[in-house]
């Protein structure tokens, strides 16, 4: 089976470019940054971190884990 090349500026029109995606996106970010000031990840550690409830906007501490990549991109993901 041929693979169908992926046309990424397309996608980020269509899905990326959107508001509430920036902001879901900053707001991940800023769950990372505080993940890294409170010294509980690193930079290039392969850690991620994990919203419990699946809203990247909820940042409140009971909300947040930190997980392996691997696991927050597998099985917490399709969950």
């Amino acid at each position: 089976m041929a693979t169908k090349k992926r046309n990424y500026k397309k996608e980020y029109k269509e899905y990326h470019s959107k508001d509430e995606q920036k902001k879901n996106r900053a707001s991940r970010n800023t769950a990372r940054r505080r993940a890294e000031r409170a010294g509980k990840v690193s930079k290039g550690d392969k850690k991620d971190v994990h919203h419990a409830d699946g809203n990247p906007r909820n940042n409140s501490k009971k909300n947040l884990k930190v997980v392996s990549r691997k696991k927050n991109r597998g099985k917490y993901r399709f969950a």
